[in-house]
């Protein structure tokens, strides 16, 4: 645990910097693109357009989901998913692409996750407001459940800092991890209900409360109950259960991804 704290602490300690290197690598990845940043809010946008495309108009044909618009429930879910993509393989990537930053300049290894995290929030930010802008026209308002994102916002962040811990450390460790990882998050872009309603589509009760467990699923279900407010299950306290089950995987990534960080973060340089 007091690897953890540590950890923590120097995410706060080096908030500035963060802050500062993460706005740099946005502007330096699109520099030589006549649209600039521009793309950073462009490309998510693009990404809903193709979905709605293939698994609306193609598969769904507008149907409704409990008296929602197919498009305004598959947005609202691939919004969180989209950023927690990203961000989990950036953070991956983290520390094997900018070890030696790290090597030239005092500041912790342990920030530059959080650098790839913090640099992947303007599609989100884009996708949200997109996503209560769609609301409106399809008759989604603003609720006393909404404020609730607050609080689902924290528990992304929370696993998406856990994870990053752990898998950029493990791929310095095992090259091969990255590889696994992208094959992992596809798998799981359709076992957390991104695009399919798992909960209504005829199956097995089993298999349902199983794929509940998913953090992922926990995240983007949340987004969609508070938007949504229909019953009582739209509220965060209604499934305690399963909110243990999701702070105790963050929870578990974290102290795990924490020791593996600090035993080997001084041969991070000699592995890579």
């Amino acid at each position: 645990m007091k690897e953890v704290v540590s950890i923590i602490k120097e995410q706060f300690q080096n908030w500035g910097i963060i802050w500062r290197i993460s706005n740099y690598e946005d502007q330096a990845s699109y520099q030589n693109h006549y649209l600039g940043l521009a793309w950073e809010y462009l490309y998510p946008l693009i990404q809903i357009g193709i979905y709605w495309i293939v698994f609306s108009g193609g598969f769904k044909k507008g149907s409704n989901l409990d008296g929602v618009s197919y498009l305004m429930w598959m947005v609202i879910g691939i919004t969180p998913w989209f950023f927690m993509n990203r961000a989990i393989l950036d953070g991956s990537k983290s520390i094997y692409q900018r070890v030696n930053m790290v090597s030239k300049m005092k500041f912790p290894v342990s920030v530059l996750p959080s650098i790839r995290i913090i640099g992947n929030l303007n599609s989100f930010w884009t996708m949200l407001v997109f996503s209560i802008a769609l609301g409106f026209f399809n008759g989604v308002y603003p609720a006393v459940q909404w404020l609730q994102w607050i609080y689902y916002f924290i528990c992304m962040m929370a696993l998406m800092f856990a994870l990053s811990i752990f898998n950029s450390t493990v791929s310095v460790l095992v090259r091969d991890w990255q590889i696994l990882l992208q094959s992992l998050m596809r798998m799981l872009f359709y076992l957390s209900g991104v695009l399919f309603n798992f909960q209504t589509t005829g199956f097995p009760a089993p298999f349902v409360r199983i794929l509940q467990l998913n953090p992922f699923f926990y995240v983007i279900n949340g987004f969609r109950n508070s938007m949504f407010h229909q019953g009582s299950d739209s509220y965060m306290w209604s499934q305690p259960i399963l909110t243990l089950i999701f702070w105790g995987v963050v929870l578990f990534f974290l102290l795990v991804g924490s020791h593996l960080h600090y035993k080997f973060r001084s041969r991070f340089v000699d592995m890579i």
